[in-house]
């Protein structure tokens, strides 16, 4: 078996995806960035999402990927390509690097440049905690040997359920919303609570040892 089979075998997953052609560099974008901001990935173009090779144009193919990774991301996307011969047809693969110079964006439908990560096989929207989150990690905000009482009260509430959701946090917080942001978002750089992201929703739930030390 090829290489190139071997890796079609597996289907598409978080690092990993399939493209018929490219017809749209500012979609295509946003799976570039994904990949860039979450593990990396291949990108598979001339490939059915069934796994189906159905060939494409190398060259033409490669510069809608130049064109999407310099006008379309920021900063630019770079990555690597390679052209696999697989009977008459040519599939061209793309491989891009994780965690690098993240975050990286990419323009959403209405022209505004925003951030996107890899969850399963999918591309799905950076949201205002995560994207905090990744600001801290970048500056490594250092964690306090001691909470005070706003941030104790924030932690209390993850003791009253398995999972919670950023809204339901507002609702049962006597704290404004910039303030759960912040200390939410300090909370998962600090390993204390995981977020949990799906592609239909995100929530969070507190660590183990940050639970008991609250009970």
């Amino acid at each position: 078996m090829s290489v190139l089979l071997k890796y079609i075998s597996q289907g598409e997953h978080q690092t990993q995806d399939f493209k018929f052609e490219i017809n749209d560099q500012k979609k295509i974008a946003r799976t570039l960035a994904a990949f860039g901001n979450t593990d990396g990935g291949r990108l598979f173009i001339g490939v059915k999402d069934n796994g189906k090779i159905t060939g494409c144009d190398p060259e033409e193919e490669y510069h809608m990927i130049e064109g999407a990774a310099e006008l379309y991301c920021t900063p630019k996307i770079a990555f690597e390509s390679t052209v696999h011969q697989e009977g008459f047809r040519q599939v061209l693969e793309i491989v891009v690097e994780g965690n690098t110079k993240r975050p990286y964006k990419a323009y959403d439908e209405d022209g505004r440049w925003k951030s996107y990560l890899r969850k399963d096989d999918h591309t799905i929207l950076v949201n205002k905690i995560l994207y905090r989150v990744w600001q801290h990690q970048e500056r490594e905000t250092a964690r306090p040997e001691s909470f005070g009482e706003e941030e104790l009260e924030l932690l209390r509430l993850f003791n009253e359920v398995d999972e919670i959701t950023l809204s339901q946090l507002y609702r049962k917080s006597n704290l404004p919303m910039k303030r759960v942001d912040h200390w939410l978002a300090l909370f998962v750089s600090w390993n204390l609570v995981r977020m949990n992201i799906e592609e239909t929703k995100t929530t969070y739930t507190v660590q183990e040892s940050a639970r008991k030390r609250l009970r």
